[in-house]
């Protein structure tokens, strides 16, 4: 009798969970993904604080951009809907070679952790390719070193935006996908932060600092 009733059970725990899998196995866009990114980061003054008198100054910082992020997505009738955050970090900094500085808009700074949260929303192509268009909230460091009466102070830039992009993703099989993408955020919020607790952070107030990024990643599916 107890034989019968785990062959039971287990015939209907086969029965319910093969149509599951075998949509999981059609529909490789739909679950929870983890995955991790690298690419081209370039911060610029924006349009407000743009130096036209000097046709030298390009006013940008680059370089590579590298992180993690995690998302889910669920397939809604054709259309792939999804959430996903980010947590990337990136070598571009301001350098000044032989006396030529780049007045990048924010100062003598260099790019650290950026935080977003967003969402995205694509449709198939075929049935392993992606396309879709992404946009949420974007936290950005940037820090700074800097020196007054001979004491050396530690402080960041946190800057507040929000940020837009596209991209494609390919699936290859169920769980492994890459993707390639580009992102554009814009930054007007920032308050200046410093490693002393003796000191009390500064609200700067607007600010209008562009990033442009070209991503690529790779990642698994559960």
């Amino acid at each position: 009798m107890k034989n019968t009733i785990y062959l039971l059970v287990a015939t209907s725990f086969i029965a319910t969970s093969a149509p599951a899998m075998a949509q999981s196995a059609d529909d490789p866009f739909t679950g929870f993904r983890v995955g991790a990114l690298a690419g081209f980061d370039s911060s610029r003054a924006g349009d407000e604080v743009d130096d036209e008198a000097n046709e030298d100054n390009d006013q940008s910082i680059e370089g590579i951009g590298y992180g993690v992020e995690a998302g889910y997505d669920f397939n809604a009738g054709g259309v792939v809907l999804g959430v996903e955050a980010e947590l990337t970090d990136s070598t571009a900094d301001v350098e000044i070679d032989d006396g030529d500085f780049e007045g990048f808009g924010l100062g003598d700074v260099e790019t650290g952790r950026d935080i977003y949260v967003g969402a995205r929303v694509g449709t198939l192509v075929g049935d392993n390719a992606l396309v879709y268009a992404k946009g949420g909230y974007t936290n950005a460091r940037y820090n700074i070193s800097s020196s007054f009466d001979g004491d050396d102070f530690r402080s960041s830039i946190d800057a507040d935006g929000f940020r837009v992009g596209a991209g494609v993703e390919y699936a290859f099989g169920t769980n492994t996908f890459a993707k390639l993408e580009y992102r554009y955020s814009n930054y007007g919020e920032a308050e200046i932060d410093f490693e002393d607790d003796g000191l009390a952070d500064v609200d700067i107030g607007e600010i209008d600092t562009d990033r442009h990024q070209v991503m690529a990643g790779v990642g698994f599916r559960f």
